[in-house]
């Protein structure tokens, strides 16, 4: 039984509950060598509810990110392009 948990899911599912305009919302998985880059692309209304007020929801979900590639065995960064 696999119990790797689907980073682009995880950080879709967060995102989609914060924002306005799910449809609008797109979650890619950029793969480098050593380390993959999950990028939030969401409608520029929705840009500060997945920020927060100074960056506090940003960070969060940085955290669940970090812990969920650390489960595993990943390195995986969280960026939110505007």
């Amino acid at each position: 039984m696999d119990n790797k948990i689907a980073i682009e899911d995880l950080v879709r599912s967060i995102c989609e509950a914060l924002v306005e305009y799910p449809d609008q919302l797109r979650v890619e998985v950029v793969t480098e060598e050593d380390s993959s880059t999950v990028q939030i692309h969401a409608h520029e209304s929705d840009m500060g509810k997945i920020i927060g007020k100074q960056g506090r929801i940003a960070k969060a979900i940085r955290l669940v990110v970090k812990a969920a590639a650390i489960k595993n065995n990943e390195k995986v960064y969280v960026e939110i392009v505007e």
